[in-house]
């Protein structure tokens, strides 16, 4: 498995972030790397399997987890809509280590244009949801669900990859 090094994140030039949107967007890093860190090895073939009927692929825990953060980050927080088609997330599959890992690094660059807009009164703002619409979240629920969520399926990711490798000996 190859390691990869977690440098904190660094707000743009043209714009001062504020540090709990820079700490923000280091947890994110880390839990990006950490997931890089479990697919950057692993054959198309380990990436598209599943352990079991109902259970997701690599992939498809991938692309929905970056489809997630956009959403929250991006269309809900930030209130820029991406035209998500949730369940087509669910159906992906044929995409590589390397394609994968380009989707969390778009996924990041997103959030971190989005976070460095925001102030820190923003986190009580309420916003509405395309996928929710009875009801609104503050901004500080978008983010803190979006860590959530995608901590969540890095364990995912984790165990999908150590069943996969326990079934495929040959394998990394």
């Amino acid at each position: 498995m190859a390691v990869v090094a977690i440098l904190p994140i660094q707000p743009p030039k043209e714009t001062t972030m504020l540090q709990f949107y820079v700490d923000y967007m280091d947890i994110l890093a880390d839990l990006h790397s950490q997931i890089e860190e479990a697919v950057a090895d692993l054959p198309a073939e380990a990436l598209d399997w599943s352990p079991g009927p109902e259970m997701n692929s690599i992939t498809v825990l991938v692309v929905h987890l970056t489809g997630a953060e956009r959403y929250w980050i991006g269309d809900v927080a930030g209130q820029d809509p991406s035209g998500r088609e949730r369940a087509a997330e669910f159906r992906s599959s044929g995409l590589s280590a390397p394609a994968l890992i380009a989707r969390l690094t778009a996924s990041r660059a997103h959030a971190q244009g989005v976070l460095s807009h925001l102030r820190l009164d923003d986190l009580a703002q309420d916003r509405s949801s395309v996928r929710h619409p009875d009801r609104s979240f503050t901004v500080s629920f978008c983010l803190l669900h979006t860590l959530e969520h995608t901590g969540q399926h890095l364990g995912h990711i984790q165990m999908v990859r150590q069943l996969y490798l326990a079934q495929h000996p040959a394998q990394p």
